[in-house]
């Protein structure tokens, strides 16, 4: 039988929580119910969900997937979004590849790690895809006088109207998974 179960995938004996449920069987609704979005949704599945309370009572979904799925996704994000934000009425809804960090290999050992498997490397993919549709054109890191450290991440200003009410949900998203302050902007165009 073909159910929601189907639409996550965990480690065997793990139990998904009642947020990876819910977020499963409004995939398969999908599947189910839209028809453009039915061929896209067949064979992609998540690995899990968190639900995270954001400034201002706001309230945001986190859907990790699988690393090989993620371009499958990237394919249809923009549909896919609007159309669980509709069903989660209010929550902004964010999708990040699943990434894994291998420390570094020990001096003297001949195993080489992958460059994609770096703290940074993985700090970065997840970065990107937190703000996805829209693209880093620039990054500056800001460090004050009290040794904080301020990332200003700068976007892409033709997808401003579709990004520009979840900046906050994109800082507080990243926040949790990375442990970084980071400020999103919009590069000031000087017009001659």
């Amino acid at each position: 039988m073909y159910t929601a179960r189907k639409k996550i995938q965990k480690d065997k004996g793990v139990e998904p929580s009642e947020i990876e449920e819910t977020v499963a069987q409004a995939l398969f609704d999908l599947e189910n119910g839209n028809t453009e979005l039915k061929s896209d949704l067949k064979d992609l599945y998540i690995n899990t969900a968190l639900q995270l309370d954001i400034v201002g009572n706001r309230k945001a979904v986190v859907i990790h997937v699988p690393y090989r799925l993620r371009k499958a996704f990237k394919k249809i994000h923009v549909r896919l979004v609007r159309e669980l934000e509709k069903k989660f009425s209010g929550k902004d809804v964010v999708f990040v590849a699943t990434r894994k960090i291998v420390r570094p290999p020990k001096k003297g050992s001949a195993v080489q790690r992958p460059r994609t498997r770096t703290l940074t490397a993985v700090h970065d993919g997840i970065l990107e895809d937190v703000v996805y549709p829209a693209e880093i054109v620039g990054k500056r890191i800001r460090y004050r006088l009290d040794g904080a450290k301020v990332i200003k991440i700068y976007l892409d200003p033709k997808e401003r109207n579709n990004t520009e009410y979840k900046l906050e949900t994109f800082s507080a998203v990243y926040r949790k998974l990375c442990g970084k302050e980071v400020v999103f902007e919009y590069p000031v165009t000087e017009t001659a």
